[in-house]
């Protein structure tokens, strides 16, 4: 199925233990992208200003990412985020945000991506991902992402979103918080109750949890020696899931399943190195080699 991603486009600066990364790319959508055109080609809609590079366009040209709804808004500059890691690095903090771009109206869905079947809403105001559904014809498969600003100030027009979406994922931070229960299991059914027919969890370096109305199931974080920069995990684990879904075209428990497993693949890919250096030139045999490993980690009989 054509799977069409919407979120943030962004110029960061991330600093670790390991370094320091100026003015790279980086953005949900940005992540997401590479993470799910391993298994499908991936249908981008964003805006960035212009002062967005020409290298980095070239670098998403790269790979299988239509950029046709890609606008360079004239005027405008590219929403840019500066944040440091430290200690364990199971946290980003923010040092410094600009949101130009962002704080302006939403990108429109060019017509020749109407037709798409699969859509994940990167994490934005609850209101603009509904603006965008409205644009597509009869989407089959539709994910959101969310995050604790736009539960705190936005809670009603989240709960609306969650009513059209087929399933969601969220941190586990912000299962807690949305629903108001401290248990995993608790919050994952919680939040079924509100619409959405699956939930996926995820709980960094703990895996992910995912609840279904036919039961949980549940995936350990992949094991890495190396963890340069964690920005972007979580993107790139739900493009690993969303790319897997859209290319088997169902969602049933077992798929869902595996789905977990791929996106959890993907997520340990781009802690490696800083923005998407590891990523860019990632191939699928060493995803499918990675996979491998981590169901034989995963098997017990």
């Amino acid at each position: 199925m054509s799977l069409l991603v919407t979120g943030s486009i962004a110029i960061d600066t991330v600093a670790s233990p390991y370094g320091r990364a100026e003015n790279v790319l980086g953005g949900s959508a940005v992540y997401f992208s590479f993470a799910a055109s391993q298994y499908v080609p991936v249908r981008l809609v964003g805006v960035v200003g212009e002062d967005f590079p020409e290298s980095f366009r070239r670098t998403l040209a790269s790979r299988d990412i239509d950029l046709r709804g890609l606008e360079v808004r004239k005027g405008s500059k590219t929403f840019r985020w500066s944040g440091r890691f430290e200690g364990a690095m199971n946290e980003a903090e923010t040092v410094e945000v600009d949101l130009n771009v962002l704080a302006e109206r939403g990108p429109k869905v060019p017509e020749v991506f109407a037709d798409s079947q699969t859509v994940f809403l990167a994490n934005t105001h609850p209101t603009l991902q509904r603006d965008l559904l409205s644009q597509l014809r009869s989407p089959k498969l539709i994910v959101c992402d969310t995050m604790n600003l736009w539960i705190t100030t936005e809670r009603d027009s989240l709960v609306e979103t969650l009513r059209v979406v087929t399933g969601v994922i969220v941190n586990d931070g912000e299962a807690r918080q949305l629903t108001g229960r401290m248990n995993l299991m608790e919050a994952g059914e919680s939040i079924l109750a509100m619409g959405p027919k699956f939930v996926i969890i995820k709980k960094g370096e703990h895996g992910a949890l995912l609840l279904t109305p036919d039961g949980p199931a549940a995936v350990p974080a992949f094991p890495m020696k190396t963890v340069h920069d964690p920005t972007g995990a979580g993107d790139s684990f739900a493009g690993g899931c969303l790319g897997y879904l859209s290319a088997q075209g169902r969602t049933d428990f077992d798929t869902l399943r595996h789905a977990l497993v791929r996106g959890t693949v993907a997520a340990s890919f781009v802690i490696e190195d800083f923005s998407v250096r590891r990523v860019e030139k990632l191939t699928r045999t060493e995803i499918d080699q990675r996979v491998k490993q981590f169901v034989r980690m995963l098997r017990f009989e």
